[in-house]
């Protein structure tokens, strides 16, 4: 479990394909700040841009951890698979450890697009088109988590024929942008999505026993 608070930026500094085929995934070799790993040990999870992924080396002096992430997570999450690329990190939760974002899992459950990012005032605005299935569990002032930070929904706008998704806004203070990797993002870029942990249950509660309907891609 995880709480969507960034404790550093890494840097994705090496992928090494598993194999040769579409099938396999990749190897990770992830850069982070000095001191960063001192308490991490092999099999410990730390969730990069909100995917929870598992430490399978570790490389103390270089300040370096790999991680291996299957095809399937590549595919279904976004940020993954670009050396150099700057992500978010966050180390698993102890139970002694503060809550101070909201519940999170680091489970993916979509991914968005930015559709604006913007300065207004001494703050950020920040933009995403989420998948018309994520739609349902976004409300005004509720949790969502964006590349691994805990964000609290300022707007929420469904489409005018509900099937173009929602589109909901964040704002970001200064020190969000200059302490995590969200400082990144323009327009158009992919991002990973979960979804509130407590929206999962309501929804569930609601339409245990009901006919699913299916959703047109």
């Amino acid at each position: 479990m995880f709480t969507g608070i960034i404790t550093a930026v890494g840097r994705i500094a090496a992928l090494q394909p598993l194999g040769s085929t579409p099938d396999h995934g990749k190897r990770l070799t992830i850069e982070v700040p000095p001191g960063y790993l001192d308490d991490v040990g092999l099999g410990d999870s730390i969730a990069l841009n909100g995917a929870c992924m598992t430490v399978t080396t570790l490389d103390l002096p270089s300040s370096r951890f790999t991680i291996d992430i299957s095809a399937e997570s590549l595919a279904r999450t976004t940020g993954l698979a670009e050396s150099g690329r700057r992500i978010n990190l966050e180390k698993a939760l102890r139970a002694n450890d503060r809550l101070g974002g909201h519940i999170v899992s680091g489970h993916v459950d979509g991914i968005g697009y930015v559709t604006r990012f913007a300065q207004v005032g001494e703050s950020w605005e920040l933009c995403i088109q989420a998948p018309l299935s994520l739609g349902k569990y976004l409300a005004y002032k509720g949790s969502i988590t964006v590349n691994g930070v805990s964000l609290t929904v300022n707007r929420v706008a469904d489409s005018a024929d509900g099937t173009d998704g929602t589109e909901f806004s964040i704002n970001l203070i200064p020190h969000t942008v200059q302490n995590t990797a969200l400082g990144d993002l323009v327009a158009g870029a992919a991002v990973n999505l979960e979804i509130d942990t407590v929206a999962r249950y309501v929804e569930r509660m609601l339409t245990a026993g009901q006919t699913p309907t299916k959703e047109t891609a």
